[in-house]
């Protein structure tokens, strides 16, 4: 059964190969990304990110939540030399690290429930789960420069792969160290392992870093990457390979 809602501003789809699997999964699914969203949403003038930018709250009042992103927030600051961060002049925005972190609490929420086998996508942040039809997930990454075209597939299975690039949104990723910088060099970046959450960050971080950002993501051992440079030219670590279809 596969469902896709429109939730955080963007498609969200889930795909669970279970004959046990229900509409009730799916919508205790979507309401998590929902309560998120109200909750995390930069956008939304009620969420606690919105009233923690207007200065209506202080830190002794944070949700638990709001806690933990903020603590694996600075964790990833220090993490990837200060190219993620969530504070941009003064102006607090974690949804950087918030879609790694429900796509995370999604997957614990179908395996508490039994599922082996799923598949869930939020905007192109994935985690591939088991198996489908007794192979691994096929994933494409997509061409920067022309959207409905898939570049590379990779097989996944008990992994996660996130792309960050302007193919969607435009330029809205900046290098913390040069805030006035643009970062057209670099198109997209994909980075591919096993914790959602790490991919995602990182994913970002390496995309603010520019074209030294693969080299970055080389000293990691967990994740490998898939990077398309401004003038379409694509670089990736050697450990990718064995995920690539031919």
């Amino acid at each position: 059964m596969k469902q896709t809602k429109l939730i955080m501003g963007m498609p969200i789809s889930v795909e669970v190969i279970d004959s046990q699997v229900t509409l009730i999964d799916f919508k205790d699914i979507f309401r998590l990304f929902k309560k998120v969203d109200e909750q995390f949403s930069p956008y939304k003038k009620t969420s606690e990110v919105s009233r923690i930018n207007r200065k209506e709250i202080n830190p002794l009042e944070y949700s638990s939540e709001m806690k933990e992103i903020i603590d694996l927030s600075e964790k990833a600051k220090i993490k990837t030399d200060g190219y993620f961060d969530v504070y941009h002049k003064n102006y607090f925005d974690p949804s950087g690290i918030v879609k790694g972190w429900v796509i995370q609490k999604a997957v614990e929420l179908l395996r508490g429930r039994g599922f082996k086998d799923f598949y869930i996508d939020a905007g192109g942040d994935i985690y591939a789960s088991g198996l489908k039809d007794k192979k691994k997930w096929r994933v494409g990454i997509r061409n920067p420069f022309k959207y409905s075209e898939v570049i590379k597939v990779v097989s996944l299975s008990n992994q996660a792969i996130a792309t960050s690039g302007t193919a969607i949104r435009g330029d809205h990723i900046y290098n913390p160290h040069q805030k006035d910088k643009s970062r057209s060099q670099i198109a997209s970046v994909s980075v591919l392992g096993k914790s959602i959450l790490e991919v995602d960050l990182l994913a970002t971080a390496t995309f603010a870093m520019g074209e030294k950002g693969i080299d970055f993501i080389n000293a990691y051992k967990s994740v490998e990457s898939y990077m398309i440079d401004g003038k379409g030219i694509a670089t990736y670590t050697s450990g990718l390979e064995k995920y690539l279809e031919s």
